[in-house]
């Protein structure tokens, strides 16, 4: 196994650890609060931390601004639905519906890129959406805000995606990064203050919060470090490996136990994506994938 494909490995369950942190800060304190805390934390190690050949000194220059902060409205919207779900609905379930992302950048390529869907790819969006019904089962569980946030998470990463195709090779990463760091503290601080919901940390919150940010920001670092080893197409696959982090994560500290339909599902929906991503791969030669996840920090 090639040194990329570990370091994305590792960057997924960086981030997985990220989020069970942010599902064991739920009900302490609030959604803006811990959105708060979490983007600074995890902006301020992403800048700290930036190659020296990437330079934030001129970040705010965009060739594209209205592409650039439309992209960045939607990770920060997203990163604020993220901390949402995390602390409402259990992490497979949240995973599950994250995992829709895929299936959304295909329905978006048909309307906004005008590109030509086969038949492959419209067996795997009807798979992925099998399989999200096997795991969130509507009807025989009550479904909750968190659920409703984690699809709306899916649709603006793919949202990300389709916008990231055409940024990536016009405006510079420190660009999209700085905007989408810039946006989401402001939102959740702006948040926090007019809705009054901010309460002083406890010790063990403030660990897990710095924990949560600097973990966050690790997983950005690693997945950067492994496409200079790996291409892309080869990388992108690791994403699923968080279905099992969530899975494992959830039963040991959260005592969320799936079913076996649960499991199941979660099986189809890492299936389909795998299998668009291989489609995607034959019909292009390589993958067009999205290396800073679900618009995270």
């Amino acid at each position: 196994m090639n040194n990329g494909i570990l370091l994305a490995l590792l960057a997924y369950a960086v981030y997985s650890w990220s989020d069970a942190a942010v599902k064991a800060l739920g009900g302490g304190l609030t959604v803006f609060e811990i959105g708060f805390f979490l983007t600074l934390v995890a902006s301020i190690s992403i800048v700290l931390t930036t190659p020296k050949e990437e330079s934030w000194l001129h970040f705010w220059r965009m060739k594209r601004p209205l592409a650039v902060q439309t992209r960045a409205i939607s990770g920060a919207t997203a990163s604020v639905l993220s901390v949402l779900a995390f602390t409402t609905i259990p992490l497979a379930e949240v995973y599950a519906l994250v995992f829709l992302a895929p299936l959304f950048v295909t329905l978006l390529s048909i309307f906004v890129l005008k590109e030509h869907v086969g038949a492959w790819r419209w067996f795997a969006v009807a798979a992925g959406f099998i399989g999200v019904l096997l795991v969130v089962q509507p009807g025989f569980r009550q479904l909750e805000l968190g659920h409703f946030a984690s699809i709306c998470i899916a649709f603006l990463a793919a949202v990300s995606v389709i916008l990231m195709r055409s940024l990536s090779a016009q405006e510079t990463r420190t660009t999209m990064l700085g905007f989408l760091m810039l946006y989401a503290v402001l939102f959740n601080g702006v948040a926090m203050l007019i809705t009054q919901s901010f309460s002083v940390p406890t010790p063990a919150q403030a660990v897990i919060l710095v924990v949560a940010g600097v973990f966050s920001a690790m997983g950005n670092t690693l997945i950067l470090r492994a496409t200079r080893f790996a291409p892309a197409n080869q990388l992108a696959p690791m994403h699923y490996s968080q279905i099992v982090w969530a899975v494992m994560l959830g039963a040991l500290i959260f005592d969320e136990q799936p079913d076996i339909v649960s499991i199941l599902g979660l099986a189809i929906i890492a299936g389909s994506g795998l299998l668009t991503v291989a489609r995607e791969r034959i019909r292009l030669g390589t993958v067009r994938w999205n290396p800073f996840g679900r618009n995270r920090l």
